[in-house]
């Protein structure tokens, strides 16, 4: 979604058009105004009861939001909403990465709560955390469980954090505050002038931040790009609009429809070639303004897409705001791809679908971009690849002398995909050349833990002798 950007702010009043009607629509008016006036004098009697006579003490306010919020509820549409002042300021904030916190990101796995990044300049980075750390307490809490895990609270509050760093344990208390996130990041993989670039969300500056990026990237000599756009839920069209425009000079952005049900072709005019190969990582969770620009992009030729299918939100919400400091937020158009694909509730689907492990999408992205030599460093908090430091993880699984690992990160270093042969127990790994090597239960070449199959790295060197490995203090390392 987005708004004018000449506020620079996601609220707009609500524009009210005052129209001089000809003498014969006259009488048409005046029975439309009246049905109006009949149906407000229904709910301003339906308040005066309130008042008379409710014993709950339940607020006037509170009574008109909760009538408005009926109103919305009755259109059957998950994306129209009625926001109050705070809300307002929540969705707003959300959508800019804005956040009161200290400045960690967090991974709760093996029953254990992993701090995966720590914010340059964050509260958390000033008093000692680091990536790695394993929370244990959080205000001497111990932590059990996901529902243990609660870091909010006030701006310029302290919370206290203990951690486990190898043998050590020890106590933080760090203060909270307020912190704004870059929306779009960049790194260029060494050797193989291939540049990553991940959009957070699509925020107010999202376009310019990835200006400055793409610039960067081009400048270290940037010949191919993965353009993640995955866990990215959307955002203000104007800034997808903004990005698309850095991909092609000129083209068809998406093809919009608005109560009146005709199409509108919205259009990218003097913009820039890329001038590269482009591959988009999606999942699950690429939405709304990330699936106009993966739409845009893959339907002009531009780009391929590697991943799993998009959310499928092919609608577009304004916010207006009512007299009464709330924020009504409202589908107002559809839209399709320049292709003319409708695809809500259904999403966008990917050229090569790879689902199940985001580091096998990445690993297969890296590749369709034109990377020849992998190597990957991974543990339950952090992903190295060709030792650039990326979002990601790899779990392993030791049992005695044998070490596991998720069988799509496997398959996909070897450029490889996995089917299961249930009658067989059996995991087949399928090479581009169509070659099938199997991995049985019965063997122990495979576990299966939480519904994902693990494949035993001795056993799999043995099939695919190119691969390289090893195992030293929780990190594994793989090339191919």
């Amino acid at each position: 979604m987005k708004l004018n950007k000449l506020g620079r702010r996601l609220l707009v009043p609500l524009l009210v058009l005052m129209l001089t009607l000809p003498q014969a629509a006259s009488a048409a008016a005046e029975s439309t105004e009246q049905t109006k006036d009949s149906e407000l004098e229904i709910l301003q009697e339906v308040l005066d009861y309130l008042d008379a006579y409710n014993i709950e003490g339940t607020q006037r306010q509170e009574f008109i939001d909760n009538a408005i919020r009926g109103m919305i509820y009755t259109l059957d549409d998950p994306y129209s909403d009625y926001l109050t002042p705070d809300d307002m300021e929540q969705f707003a904030g959300s959508i800019n990465q804005e956040y009161i916190g200290i400045g960690i990101t967090l991974r709760y796995a093996k029953d254990k709560l992993y701090i995966t990044g720590v914010l340059d300049g964050s509260p958390a980075k000033n008093t000692g955390l680091k990536q790695g750390d394993i929370i244990t307490k959080i205000n001497g809490v111990p932590v059990a469980d996901m529902e243990d895990i609660d870091l909010s609270g006030q701006a310029g509050t302290v919370i206290r954090i203990t951690i486990k760093r190898g043998s050590d344990s020890l106590t933080f208390p760090v203060k909270r505050t307020e912190f704004s996130l870059t929306s779009v990041t960049g790194k260029l993989i060494p050797s193989s002038k291939i540049g990553y670039i991940s959009i957070a969300s699509f925020s107010e500056n999202a376009d310019e931040e990835f200006a400055k990026v793409l610039t960067s990237l081009r400048n270290q000599g940037m010949k191919s790009m993965v353009l993640d756009l995955r866990d990215n839920l959307g955002g203000y069209v104007e800034s997808a609009q903004n990005i698309a425009s850095q991909f092609m000079k000129n083209g068809t952005l998406m093809y919009t429809a608005d109560q009146s049900g005709k199409l509108e072709k919205v259009n990218i005019t003097d913009g820039k070639d890329i001038g590269m190969p482009v591959t988009i990582l999606t999942n699950e969770w690429t939405a709304s303004a990330s699936e106009i620009l993966t739409g845009a992009l893959h339907d002009n030729g531009i780009a391929k897409v590697v991943g799993a299918q998009t959310y499928g939100k092919a609608r577009i919400q304004n916010v207006f705001q009512l007299s009464n400091g709330g924020y009504l937020k409202m589908t107002i158009e559809r839209y399709l791809t320049p292709n003319k694909e409708d695809f809500n509730y259904i999403g966008l689907k990917p050229d090569i679908e790879i689902t199940g492990h985001p580091v096998a999408q990445l690993v297969t992205g890296l590749y369709k971009a034109g990377l020849k030599h992998m190597e990957l460093s991974g543990s339950a908090y952090s992903l190295k690849v060709n030792g650039v430091e990326l979002s990601g993880y790899i779990d392993t699984v030791q049992s005695g002398s044998k070490v596991y690992i998720p069988s799509k990160v496997l398959a996909a270093l070897v450029q490889g995909n996995t089917t299961w042969n249930k009658t067989a127990q059996k995991l087949v790994v399928t090479e581009l050349s169509g070659k099938k090597t199997g991995f049985t239960l019965a063997s122990k070449s495979i576990k299966i833990i939480d519904d994902e199959s693990y494949v035993e790295l001795h056993d799999f060197k043995q099939k695919f002798p190119d691969l390289k490995w090893s195992f030293q203090q929780g990190i594994i390392h793989l090339s191919y």
